[in-house]
């Protein structure tokens, strides 16, 4: 009665179905649901065992479906959709700079002092290609024991922000400064993006600093950011001086615009399923010590920004995480989705 009063008064513009359940009995099903009436709904007698009414009722909440609208709602939000950007890294790695170049002014302070960013600041720009970005510069992220040792509720407070950012954002800029490469701090703060599920781009930035460059500086670099932030071995990397501006850091803009758009990709059913097959055929599931063998009957993709997937199985419990990596990898080589984390939900049948 409490819920019924509730609908009535919070959601009179609603639809409001109502199901009597168990109603199994052929002769006192109707009876059960008429006690009903004092609600001040119309009851619907089913009964979720054995099926009766289910079929009504699936037709009575089709026919008040507004699809037509909700889709055009959701076009709406599309179009009104604006990527945000944060800039996390280490203090004095170079994160203001960043900004300012891809602003195209100084917007930030910039100072060899570090710990000059205080607050995460938010500017809106637009790419090369129309597309419109919200950038969100942040202060560096130090070691917690750093942080509370030197005692300051303001850096405290401004590091707490900068991680807000990285949970409102939906690609994380992880800059690293190219003389000190890859430390303990970046591999943490790269934990925390691949937790929240954020697309992620490696910036390797003051580039110009590295002395006598050549061909296989590069490769060397990748090699050994690819070793130490494994959690992001999908994340492309680029190297920039934002100092100087140009091309380099378009570049970053550039694959933050490709990031997003895998972010955002669903893959066919058909297509996803084929992939698993072959995966499925080239390694099969292991077995159990009872010889029980996981089988995997049907996949889809469930959601995006991460692309998400749901493989329904005779039984989850079934699968070792690394069979559920390997075929997380084989998805990421065939599929693509680079730039992104992506999640797999294993279902059971039962």
């Amino acid at each position: 009665m409490e819920i019924a009063d509730w609908l009535r008064k919070n959601y009179s513009d609603k639809c409001v179905i109502l199901a009597v359940n168990k109603c199994e009995s052929p002769r006192k099903g109707l009876m059960q649901a008429s006690e009903f009436w004092s609600l001040g709904f119309s009851p619907l007698p089913i009964s979720a065992i054995s099926g009766t009414g289910t079929g009504e009722l699936l037709d009575l909440v089709c026919s008040e479906l507004k699809a037509i609208e909700a889709s055009d709602s959701n076009e709406e939000e599309e179009e009104n959709y604006i990527p945000s950007i944060a800039i996390v890294g280490r203090p004095n790695v170079g994160k203001s700079s960043i900004l300012n170049a891809l602003v195209g002014e100084d917007r930030t302070i910039v100072s060899p002092i570090s710990g000059t960013t205080r607050d995460a600041i938010d500017t809106e720009i637009t790419g090369p290609d129309g597309q419109k970005y919200r950038l969100i510069d942040t202060a560096g992220i130090r070691k917690r024991a750093a942080v509370a040792s030197a005692g300051s509720t303001t850096e405290a407070l401004s590091v707490n922000r900068a991680l807000g950012a990285i949970c409102r954002s939906d690609v994380v800029a992880l800059v690293v400064e190219a003389m000190a490469c890859i430390t303990e701090q970046d591999v943490r703060i790269a934990e925390r993006i691949e937790k929240e599920g954020k697309g992620c781009v490696i910036v390797v930035n003051k580039w110009d600093t590295i002395p006598n460059k050549n061909q296989q500086t590069t490769a060397y670099y990748d090699q050994d950011v690819r070793e130490k932030l494994r959690l992001l071995d999908w994340a492309p990397i680029v190297y920039s001086t934002a100092i100087s501006g140009g091309h380099s850091v378009d570049r970053i803009l550039a694959a933050v615009g490709t990031v997003e758009k895998e972010r955002s990709r669903r893959l066919g059913t058909s297509i996803l399923n084929q992939v698993v097959q072959e995966a499925l055929a080239f390694k099969p599931p292991p077995r159990t010590r009872g010889g029980k063998r996981g089988r995997v009957y049907y996949s889809t993709q469930a959601a995006v920004r991460p692309p998400t997937f749901v493989f329904f199985v005779n039984d989850a419990k079934i699968f070792p995480e690394t069979y559920r990596r390997y075929m997380e990898k084989q998805l990421r080589k065939d599929a693509g989705f680079p730039g992104t984390p992506i999640r797999l939900l294993w279902r059971s049948r039962r």
